[in-house]
């Protein structure tokens, strides 16, 4: 099986691309989205979301890393992609679900997936601008408002020439409230000769092999069980035991000091915070913690409550 890191807006950035990178085994990790609109974007827009690039395109493990792109006009996709491609990025993948408000008032992410047609140019002419040795992927929900071109969706995407798809087993409407459908991408997997990559409601190892026997996929995608159990690919993957609170709070630690030695100090009490919000569902310790270190604002204070939790461990 291949395990892919799903490209979360403003969670998986590249030091967390790169920490969990480090401690799963990870056969790729796709970047948050860079917004194509209308225009060919500088390259300092690209090495400042994906550093990785001065990398080959990996992580410091040795990680594959590829560009996602949102947009919606297929020109500017196109010559974007071939950017993306050009400065060392591992493929390259177009993002039809994303449900951010912002993003589909600007006829980008989800909904899209109201618009097979369109879907399909945007795909073809990635693809044709893309060296055919690189892939062009797409990640799509099921739907917008309901889930009646699923189907629709995934066969615009294979005709287009995509290499493979990622498809999230919910519609916009659906949000992230459970369940996930997976039953959808088992129709999919049957109908495309394509790699189909499933993903969704996937927390525990268990849950990750249900989702394989449900869907008939190989490949599977995990994005917010990731934060909230840190080592689950190793879980899913090399059936490792679960990361003690002991070892997530290291993590955390170590998470911070890479967020201090990159310069992004001001933000560290928001990213903590966030994390804390995901890592709520796996240990009870964070939630009390969180208690704590919610009303602090610096980062001094953050790291200072994060070093009090460590010492008072057993």
């Amino acid at each position: 099986m291949r395990l892919i890191l799903a490209p979360m807006e403003g969670v998986v950035d590249d030091l967390m691309r790169d920490i969990l990178s480090t401690i799963n085994p990870f056969d790729l990790v796709v970047t948050e989205f860079v917004r194509v609109v209308n225009q060919l974007l500088p390259e300092k827009v690209y090495y400042k979301l994906c550093p990785e690039l001065h990398n080959h395109g990996l992580t410091p493990n040795g990680t594959p890393v590829r560009v996602q792109l949102l947009g919606q006009e297929p020109n500017w996709m196109a010559e974007n992609a071939y950017r993306a491609v050009a400065l060392g990025s591992c493929g390259v993948d177009a993002n039809f679900g994303c449900p951010a408000k912002i993003v589909n008032k600007s006829k980008g992410g989800a909904v899209l997936l109201q618009y097979p047609d369109n879907i399909h140019n945007i795909v073809k002419a990635m693809r044709e601008a893309v060296p055919a040795e690189q892939p062009v992927t797409a990640k799509i929900r099921l739907g917008y408002e309901d889930k009646s071109l699923f189907m629709e969706n995934a066969l615009a995407i294979y005709e287009a020439g995509a290499t493979e798809i990622a498809i999230h087993a919910r519609s916009k409407v659906d949000g992230y409230k459970p369940p996930a459908y997976w039953e959808y991408i088992t129709e999919v997997k049957k109908r495309l000769p394509i790699p189909v990559i499933a993903n969704g409601e996937i927390w525990s190892e268990a849950d990750a092999k249900r989702c394989m026997e449900v869907t008939g996929c190989d490949d599977i995608m995990i994005g917010r069980g990731a934060i909230s159990l840190p080592n689950l690919g190793a879980c899913i993957k090399n059936s490792s035991h679960a990361y003690t609170w002991e070892q997530t709070l290291a993590l955390l630690l170590s998470y911070t000091d890479k967020q201090l030695n990159g310069r992004k100090a001001d933000y560290i009490p928001a990213r903590i915070k966030q994390w804390f919000t995901y890592l709520n569902r796996q240990y009870p310790e964070a939630d009390t913690l969180f208690r704590e270190l919610r009303v602090f604002k610096t980062t001094e204070e953050i790291i200072t409550v994060l070093q009090q939790a460590q010492q008072k461990l057993p």
